[in-house]
């Protein structure tokens, strides 16, 4: 998928519209407008559904720091969540879909885990566990379940993979506060699109399923349909300085490189 997101980007266009960057055919341009400043309140999206092959074994349960590698990236991502509603001034937005005051209390930013189905995934406190029904159709299937599960819960989510131990919540704030009017916010770094460490409307949803319905099963074609904003590097400095929030780890040697790093490599 990394090859193919390089080489779809080379022939679509660059477009500024409206202070964002936006990679789309002329004729998909969308007219539809919303107020910047009105941000929708924040959830977590973590697919743990992959089949490890390079691995070898299931990346949800690989040991970081004692704890399964799923638990420390849901853990991030809930941290990021956290710092979100507070650059929001602590409260969810009119018409968000948020979930609202419970006795008092603020309930937490919804997160949703997507695995495979009959996998046996690590228990996540607070975490909603749904099922990618479909096998071998890749992270858009598996956003499209995860998203059905946050409407009216959140009105945009952070979408990772399973297998960013060194992922800081700093990053996953920052990528919420550069959303703007846009549907998506996703990072470019040395021409490499991260589609499993960007910002999606929830109401995406819907062009998802037709993309899936039509056999075009990469993230990119998401892209091309919806308002997307592309960050790049200097944007995504200031929260995450070295951007290991973007190192996913696929081989055994990847794990123990990070496991070799011991704390100074801890989220």
């Amino acid at each position: 998928m990394k090859a193919s997101l390089a080489s779809r980007t080379s022939v679509c266009r660059r477009h500024v519209l409206a202070g964002y960057n936006r990679l789309t055919p002329e004729p998909a341009m969308s007219t539809h407008t919303r107020d910047p400043k009105v941000r929708p309140a924040p959830a977590g999206l973590i697919l743990a559904g992959g089949h490890s092959r390079r691995m070898g074994r299931p990346k949800a349960w690989l040991d970081v720091g004692g704890r399964p590698m799923l638990s420390v990236v849901a853990e991030a991502v809930a941290g990021g969540l956290a710092r979100a509603v507070t650059q929001q001034g602590g409260a969810a937005l009119p018409n968000s879909g948020a979930a609202g005051q419970r006795g008092g209390t603020r309930a937490s930013p919804p997160l949703v885990i997507v695995g495979a189905a009959g996998q046996e995934l690590p228990e996540i406190p607070g975490a909603t566990v749904v099922r990618d029904e479909v096998p071998d159709e890749g992270p858009l299937r598996g956003m499209a379940a995860g998203l059905a599960a946050l409407e009216g819960r959140a009105g945009a989510a952070f979408v990772s993979s399973c297998d960013v131990p060194l992922l800081r919540p700093a990053l996953v704030a920052r990528l919420f506060a550069l959303l703007g009017d846009a549907d998506i916010v996703v990072p470019e770094v040395e021409g490499r699109h991260h589609p499993l460490a960007a910002v999606y409307r929830v109401g995406v949803l819907a062009t998802v399923r037709e993309l899936l319905a039509a056999g075009r099963k990469r993230p990119f074609f998401l892209f091309e349909r919806v308002r997307t904003r592309v960050v790049g590097a200097a944007e995504l400095e200031p929260a995450d300085p070295d951007l290991r929030s973007l190192r996913n780890l696929n081989t055994p040697e990847d794990l123990a490189a990070v496991v070799a790093g011991g704390p100074e490599q801890a989220p």
